[in-house]
């Protein structure tokens, strides 16, 4: 059923492009002491990086960085602060600072490539992942952020290979994380067509975590496409239980519904969804939405009017 694979959404990729940072002090040195030397702003800056303040981190690592020109942890942690609030361009600039006071730096590779992969820049963003992988080979985010990449690409097979490289070095005990990849090699094996293969990988991620709304949408979409419309509206369903407020769930749903020819059903989910899209501003997804309930309005012997 293509409309579920590539109505207006495609699918909901799970994109958890995984970065870290120094770690924080033991102390509060919003408490101990005044802050002074490069290193005490450094570590403020950790300190407000942990509580979510990127703004203020940022101006901690700038006093750092300006009392101690080729500091370069405290540009690799800037840019990942503005990483957090996607100021992408600057992250970037500070990632290729710290990467040329510390060629060795896997984490301000890492880093840049996400910022690098946010802009769309994937064939950068994946010589970055590859760089970082050269220098630290065990661990499993390089690999993950460069499968996320060749998927963007649409280079299907190496993001699958990826995948399992990543599934390779990842802990086993973290399973959120597991959840993740198995998602996204899931939607990998859905683009190629791999139905058996990717509809066990959302059930894997299901299984490692069942509060995640988008592996019940990625394996309603994998039953829509084997034409298992009952099985796509109760993925659906699950889905919309998770996160009542996303529109192209209940698009999703109201075409399986339409499918299994309850019109009714589907074109209360579609107005549903045209109301979401509406009241955030989306006005190509709203205005694609609405043409598809006249679509399906067109298919039944009576008409439910649509404001």
């Amino acid at each position: 059923m293509k409309y579920c694979y590539r109505f207006v959404f495609s699918f909901i990729t799970v994109i958890v492009l995984i970065c870290s940072f120094v770690s924080a002090p033991a102390y509060s040195l919003t408490t101990s002491i005044i802050p002074t030397t490069a290193e005490d702003f450094f570590k403020l800056g950790i300190e407000k990086m942990l509580y979510g303040n990127y703004q203020g981190a940022i101006q901690e690592f700038q006093q750092a960085i300006q009392q101690k020109q080729y500091f370069a942890a405290a540009y690799s942690n800037r840019c990942l602060a503005y990483l957090n609030i996607q100021d992408y361009q600057n992250a970037i600039a500070d990632c290729t600072q710290a990467i040329n006071f510390s060629p060795k730096n896997a984490e301000a590779y890492l880093n840049r490539g996400i910022a690098e992969y946010r802009l769309g820049y994937y064939e950068a963003a994946i010589a970055d992942d590859e760089q970082a992988i050269a220098l630290k080979p065990s661990d499993f985010r390089a690999y993950y952020n460069r499968g996320i990449a060749n998927a963007s690409l649409e280079k299907y097979q190496q993001a699958i290979t990826d995948y399992n490289l990543a599934l390779s070095q990842i802990p086993h005990t973290d399973s959120p994380l597991l959840a993740d990849i198995y998602n996204d090699r899931g939607l990998a094996r859905l683009e190629l067509r791999d139905l058996q293969n990717a509809m066990l990988d959302f059930n894997r991620a299901i299984r490692l975590n069942a509060i995640d709304y988008r592996a019940y949408f990625n394996r309603g979409c994998a039953c829509a496409r084997s034409e298992d419309y009952p099985g796509a509206v109760d993925n659906f369903t699950k889905a919309i239980r998770l996160n009542p407020s996303d529109g192209s769930t209940y698009v999703s749903r109201g075409i399986a519904f339409h499918r299994l020819g309850y019109e009714q059903a589907a074109i209360a989910d579609l107005l549903k969804a045209a109301d979401y899209f509406g009241y955030r501003g989306e006005k190509v997804a709203y205005e694609k939405t609405l043409s598809l309930i006249k679509t399906v309005q067109g298919q039944i012997p009576f008409k439910v009017v649509v404001a």
